[in-house]
């Protein structure tokens, strides 16, 4: 009965941070920003990760409350936890530019999380990725270029224009003119611009 009992409190936890959330949502697209914050905080203070991504956006962002990058860390942080891809992709972010504790501590953690939402189908940190394994310290081309490819599959046109550069110059794969002009025209015909400066080249 005990455990009865405690699944059904559960389940009515979990049922209201559902709609606190819902509400929340919906109030944000009427416009009432201070009242979504609201219904977004009291559904994460009872531990739903979608809602705690949504306080996150709030404090990052200003809306509803006062813009503070501190506390949207925190809830990021909460959510991706609970395994919310894109509240990791934002977690990492933050890790990665105004995290606290060593520099090499977060960008170990920062890399992971971005890695695995990227293996989530997160098109944005497949981007970061791909970038990022491109200019890093020590670049891993191909690696790079495997994220690239994946945000460019997802539809991302600079992600797309990227990948031409790597054909064109040779990176992470093997020099190929005519593969980059087919990447650069996509990624021109879904509106980059630099993909169109560079054809002109």
């Amino acid at each position: 009965l005990e455990e009865a009992a405690f699944q059904l409190q559960q389940i009515f936890r979990i049922d209201i941070s559902i709609a606190l959330n819902i509400l929340g949502i919906e109030s944000m697209r009427a416009g009432q920003c201070r009242v979504a914050f609201t219904c977004f905080k009291l559904a994460a203070d009872r531990g739903y990760s979608k809602a705690q991504f949504n306080v996150g956006l709030c404090y990052e962002h200003g809306r509803g409350t006062e813009k503070d990058l501190e506390k949207a860390g925190v809830y990021y942080g909460q959510a991706a936890s609970s395994h919310h891809p894109m509240a990791q992709y934002r977690y990492a972010r933050y890790l990665l530019q105004h995290g606290p504790g060593s520099f090499w501590d977060r960008h170990h953690k920062a890399v992971a999380l971005l890695e695995q939402a990227a293996g989530a189908g997160i098109t944005e940190a497949q981007a970061y990725l791909g970038v990022f394994y491109m200019r890093g310290l020590q670049p891993q081309e191909k690696r790079g270029l495997k994220y690239l490819l994946q945000a460019a599959n997802s539809g991302d046109a600079q992600s797309r224009y990227h990948v031409g550069v790597c054909y064109e110059q040779g990176l992470g794969v093997q020099q190929n003119v005519a593969e980059a002009l087919r990447h650069y025209r996509q990624s021109a015909g879904a509106g980059n611009r630099q993909a169109w400066d560079r054809l002109r080249a």
